[in-house]
């Protein structure tokens, strides 16, 4: 695998959020590529697990999951209170790593017993000096500043129909959520949105990855899209609704980012994506003087296109009568 850089170089790591359910027996794309990212055989790797219900099972899963994928050096951390999350022994393992991985789960729970901790301010000073932090579903959300702490699904947004709390910080000026397109969670992040207008909503598919660099560039990797929504401009009545009231909200531009997509989160502009059309030259006029003069038109090539069935399946048919 390729090395990332080493961990003397300047400046914030890689924060690469992940929409869930990853792909943890099959190609693997995302879990290789935070290796990849973190040094590749040499990555240092501290999973932790404080969000998942499934306990040790779920730690000794990624464990091996890593170490399959060719790292020898990975541990795994579960806080489960505010005092654990001060051990000095996890902020240690934390100090040293390549790459923190934060699993799935309940990101209340996660948000409670980290954030504001030596082992949260470990995270951050991790991410600071260049290691690589991911997070898959719980532990996407809580690498905002402004993280989506709960809420229900549906494509309308409606008022209060979803909250947010205080996240690790590591993106600001974003909201993440996570499982989006499979949990219908467009209308929850278009209401926080609403009521956040300054943050870009970002909505990651299940195995799919915002891989985001410090300079506030988003490549987007994995089977699925990464939804960016960009209120800064909207006009909405989020501030005068109420109950479940559903929100109206004008003025937004949405993305929708496959993929191999590039998005600039400061500039919110679109860089590059697989497949756009480049910048054409200026656009031509044609005249007679531009046909060859011995070519004759394809007539049934000409006769055929755009037509549900071709000119010679027409002749084929019998006479109607």
């Amino acid at each position: 695998m390729n090395q990332a850089r080493s961990d003397q170089s300047p400046g914030p790591g890689i924060v690469m959020p992940i929409g869930g359910a990853e792909d943890k027996i099959g190609r693997m794309t995302i879990l290789r590529e935070v290796i990849r990212l973190a040094g590749g055989s040499a990555a240092r790797v501290v999973v932790i697990s404080t969000a998942s219900s499934l306990g040790d099972e779920i730690t000794h899963a990624y464990l091996q999951l890593f170490a399959g994928l060719g790292v020898s050096d990975v541990v795994g951390i579960r806080p489960e209170n505010r005092e654990q999350a001060g051990d000095g022994a996890l902020a240690a393992a934390v100090d040293r790593a390549t790459a923190v991985f934060m699993t799935g789960g309940n990101q209340t729970k996660l948000a409670t017993v980290i954030v504001g901790t030596p082992l949260g301010e470990a995270i951050r000073t991790a991410h600071a000096r260049g290691a690589v932090v991911a997070g898959t579903s719980a532990g996407a959300s809580i690498c905002s500043e402004h993280m989506v702490s709960f809420g229900s699904g549906g494509s309308t947004p409606k008022f209060r129909v979803g909250q947010v709390s205080q996240g690790l910080g590591l993106l600001s000026g974003i909201i993440v959520d996570q499982h989006f397109t499979q949990r219908n969670r467009f209308g929850r992040l278009l209401a926080l949105v609403a009521a956040n207008p300054a943050q870009l909503g970002v909505g990651i598919d299940e195995d799919t990855a915002a891989i985001v660099s410090a300079a506030g560039r988003l490549k987007v990797k994995g089977r699925g899209v990464v939804t960016i929504v960009d209120g800064a401009d909207v006009v909405t009545t989020a501030y005068t609704a109420t109950g479940t009231q559903p929100l109206m909200m004008s003025g937004l531009k949405l993305h929708t980012l496959p993929r191999g997509a590039v998005f600039d989160l400061n500039e919110r502009v679109l860089l590059s994506a697989p497949g756009l059309t480049p910048e054409l030259e200026p656009p031509r006029i044609a005249t007679l003087a531009d046909v060859p003069q011995d070519s004759r038109p394809r007539t049934r090539r000409i006769a055929a296109e755009g037509a549900h069935t071709t000119t010679a399946e027409l002749r084929r048919r019998p006479a109607s009568t």
